[in-house]
């Protein structure tokens, strides 16, 4: 049986916290708890300051079990603002994660 995951290019990432917003709401979480935490990282180099942020998923994601058992992409992929996550077989996702050196690939 195939592993599937949550790809994310933080590369194009905003930052929005959308996909918090809908964990949260597709769970019923409450306050202080969610399937995914958006970190945000800041580095500088060369005196220039760059801010990466990037969703991490928690023990709480179980990559939205009863939606994608009918189909439907995690709540986090379907309401990401930027687009930047992806949902699939981990075998997929590691091939256009190829493409993509500022990413991220998680499964469960």
């Amino acid at each position: 049986m195939a592993r599937y995951g949550l790809l994310v290019d933080y590369e194009y990432c905003c930052g929005c916290h959308t996909c918090e917003v809908a964990c949260k709401q597709e769970n019923n979480f409450p306050a202080g708890k969610s399937g995914v935490i958006v970190n945000e990282i800041i580095t500088e180099v060369g005196g220039r300051i760059r801010i990466d942020y990037i969703p991490i998923l928690t023990e709480l994601c179980n990559l939205c079990g009863a939606r994608t058992a009918i189909g439907e992409l995690p709540s986090c992929v379907k309401h990401c603002m930027a687009g930047c996550k992806m949902y699939g077989t981990v075998a997929e996702l590691a091939k256009v994660m190829e493409d993509k050196p500022r990413s991220v690939l998680f499964s469960r």
